[in-house]
C-alpha cells in the first residue's frame, strides 16, 4: 500500500528554507510525491520530521524583540 501524502493543505513556503510550512517538504518533493517509490517516500517522511524538529528548535531559541 502506498504511503499517504503528508500534505495538510497549508502550502505556504518559508523564504529562508524553501520548505512548506504545512508538511515540511521541498517543492521538488511535493511535485514528485506521486512518482516516488515507497522507499523514497519513507526517506522524505523521515527528513520531514527532522526538519520540523529543527525548525521548532531554531524558532524557540530566537530572542524576542523588545
Amino acid at each position: 500500500m502506498a504511503l499517504k501524502s503528508p500534505c495538510i493543505d497549508v502550502c505556504a513556503f518559508d523564504g529562508k528554507t524553501g520548505l512548506c510550512l504545512g508538511c515540511f517538504r521541498t517543492r521538488d518533493e511535493i511535485r514528485g510525491w506521486k512518482k516516488m517509490t515507497d522507499h523514497r517516500r519513507h526517506q522524505v517522511l523521515n527528513d520531514r520530521s527532522r526538519r520540523q524538529a529543527k525548525l521548532v528548535r531554531e524558532t524557540s531559541t530566537v530572542p524576542a524583540e523588545d
